[in-house]
């Protein structure tokens, strides 16, 4: 190891590249052209979430390792009592870990292409029900659950178990407002579970 006055030239060389490295990771925190520091109308910053797949449209695919959801990125397959996925006109699709997702996805998809289909787990059944007739039970209270990434919509294929599940969740007082549609999933219902991704 050769020295230069008194200080050995490797670590001169560390900290010269460690301080380079964090003058440029300042800059890159600081601003730039990032798509996530788009803001909208509002002044406020939204993220629009991209298709991650193609989706021939017609049924459900099949839920693999090598998936992941676009929303959070952590592979559906790991999370098959909450799976959803949907497919749009153009031949892209999404597939998600948990309805939760499913609802950031419609409310900040970056695809101009209308959903063509859409599936989610059925709650009750554990069966794969179709997402744009499914009812969702809009449960806010994180503490009464243990789902991934925190809480999650409750789908029902049948209207009437999603009221059901209304008349006997205890964690907080629900109504038949608290159980809507697919088509009525916006940004404002989306944050609701997915405040950090969207």
């Amino acid at each position: 190891m050769t020295e230069r006055d008194g200080v050995p030239l490797e670590r001169r060389r560390l900290l010269g590249l460690l301080g380079t490295g964090a003058v440029a990771g300042f800059a890159g925190c600081s601003g730039g052209d990032d798509e996530s520091d788009d803001e909208d109308e509002n002044g406020t910053d939204e993220r629009l979430i991209e298709p991650n797949m193609e989706h021939p449209g017609d049924d459900p695919i099949d839920f693999t390792g090598d998936q992941s959801c676009p929303v959070c990125g952590m592979p559906p397959v790991n999370y098959s009592r909450w799976n959803a996925q949907l497919a749009h006109e153009d031949g892209t699709g999404a597939i998600f870990d948990t309805t939760g997702c499913l609802f950031a996805y419609v409310a900040a998809t970056a695809s101009d292409s209308p959903i063509e289909n859409a599936w989610t787990m059925d709650y009750e059944t554990r069966d794969l029900v179709d997402a744009t007739e499914a009812h969702y039970v809009l449960i806010t209270d994180e503490d009464a659950v243990d789902d991934p990434m925190t809480i999650n919509p409750r789908a029902f294929g049948d209207e009437a178990d999603a009221l059901e599940f209304v008349e006997d969740w205890d964690a907080e007082e629900l109504t038949e407002d608290d159980v809507i549609g697919l088509e009525d999933v916006d940004r404002d219902v989306a944050m609701i579970y997915r405040p950090g991704r969207i």
